[in-house]
Parts: C-alpha cells; sequence; structure tokens
C-alpha cells in the first residue's frame, strides 16, 4: 500500500494513515486501499484493530485538492464509495480502536467515528468543519456524530464548523480518553481485550451493532440467543473451568 502503513502483531493489526506530507488528508487512493486491507484481514481472526495516523496528524480531513474540480456525480460517488468502505470498519469482525494523535477533521473525524473505541492524544482536535468550505459531511458524519453526542450538540458542531480539543471531545463523547502516549494506550487496551475470550468478545459487539436501532425486548432476544451460543463453544468450557480452578484460561477461539 501507498497510503497506508499495515502491521499485525499478536493478533492485533495496526493501520496507520501514512500521507504525513498532505497530513494525511483522505483521498480516493487510500479509502481503496483502506478497503482492500479490511477486505484482508476480515478472515484472519484478529482480536483487534488499531487505526492511527503517522506524524502530526490523525487524518487533517479529505483531499480538498482532489475534491475541488469534483462534479456533483462525482462528489456523490467519493462519498458512496468512503461510506461503504467507512461501513466495512464499523462493522469490522473485531473491535477496533481509534489512537487519534493530531486532528481528525472532517473525514478524518468521520474515520474515527467509525473505529468503536477513540483514544485521544492530549494535542488532539476534532471537528466536521465541511461548512467552511460550502459543503457538508459526505462519510457519514450527519449520522454517527449525532449518535455519538446527540442532535443538539452535532448540529452545533456541524452548523458552526467549531474545532473542539481533547478534553471537549472526550466531554462530549466523541473520544473515550485522553492518553499521554495515545498508540501505547490503544495497544495496551488491545492487548487487554486479547487476553479474553475471542468468540466471547466478537458475539459481544456483533449483539451491540445488530440491536443498535431495535427496540428492547428485541435487543434481549438477540442477547439471549447469543449466550446461548456461546455454550456451544470450547472458550466458554476453558473460560469457566479456569475460573474454577483459579487460573488464567487458555482460549483458543474455538
Amino acid at each position: 500500500y501507498e497510503t497506508l502503513l499495515t502491521e499485525i502483531v499478536d493478533s492485533v493489526g495496526i493501520i496507520t494513515l501514512h500521507r504525513p506530507s498532505a497530513l494525511n488528508a483522505i483521498n480516493t487512493q487510500m479509502v481503496e486501499e483502506l478497503g482492500a486491507v479490511l477486505d484482508a484481514w476480515k478472515d484472519e481472526a484478529l482480536k483487534a484493530v488499531i487505526l492511527t495516523g503517522e506524524g502530526k496528524s490523525f487524518a487533517a480531513g479529505a483531499d480538498i485538492s482532489q475534491m475541488s474540480t469534483f462534479t456533483a456525480t462525482q462528489a456523490q460517488q467519493f462519498a458512496l464509495h468512503g461510506q461503504r468502505v467507512l461501513r466495512k470498519l464499523e462493522h469490522f469482525p473485531a473491535p477496533t480502536i481509534a489512537a487519534v494523535n493530531g486532528f481528525a477533521l472532517g473525514g478524518g473525524c468521520e474515520l474515527a467515528m467509525c473505529c468503536d473505541i477513540i483514544l485521544s492524544g492530549p494535542k488532539a482536535k476534532f471537528g466536521q468543519p465541511e461548512v467552511n468550505l460550502g459543503v457538508i459531511p459526505g462519510f457519514g458524519g450527519t449520522q454517527r456524530l449525532v449518535r455519538r453526542v446527540g442532535r443538539q450538540a452535532a448540529l452545533e458542531l456541524m452548523v458552526t464548523g467549531r474545532v473542539i480539543r481533547a478534553d471537549e471531545a472526550v466531554s462530549l463523547g466523541i473520544a473515550l480518553r485522553i492518553e499521554e502516549d495515545v498508540l501505547a494506550g490503544a495497544k495496551t487496551l488491545a492487548a487487554l481485550i486479547a487476553q479474553k475470550g475471542p468468540v466471547a468478545v466478537r458475539l459481544v459487539k456483533e449483539v451491540v451493532d445488530t440491536t443498535d436501532r431495535l427496540d428492547t425486548d428485541a435487543g434481549l432476544a438477540v442477547e439471549a440467543s447469543a449466550f446461548g451460543l456461546c455454550f456451544a463453544t470450547d472458550d466458554q468450557t476453558e473460560g469457566m473451568q479456569a475460573f474454577l480452578e483459579k487460573r488464567a484460561a487458555n482460549f483458543t477461539g474455538q
């Protein structure tokens, strides 16, 4: 890949946005390469995935130099393509962690919000400032920001284009917490997740994802079904036996 750096360490995938000269601005090539990585990794039995940016920025937004010449049709197709790839990230089987180490603006903020957990560096900045360019978010910001912070706060951020610091991002619920060394913090969190029962971890994410818009009764039915499914796995047998024997569990993901 030219716009991404990728590695897998101890069953944790790490994707680094790699256009530092452009503050990791998102262009068509980066979108396509991200989709290719996610497709290649979805069957790798990864236990977590970390997404971060190289240098001083997570992703400063979409590449304006590319977008400035779009026709209306080209802009719509760019948005649809980006939305499809970001949905792959949002619904990736393993938990995903965004380690935001600088600017996460526009498309960068939208990309981070597709991850299950966002950790923020102390100097990170978040925002959907597209109105400053005469456009609106196109990679899902109008939908995901509302779900993270509520309609009122999301609208204020999007119609003013205001950029916020890490502490406000945490208080609003965009980011979970501030980490002094955000990539190290993400790796620590991923390692903690990797110690748990892999089948159970994936089922937790699947249940949360699939019941997001269901009423409580329907969601509880899905939860009960997945809970029962756990008892057909070797991980459940090993996990409970290890607990009773007061030892660490040796999960196999089966």
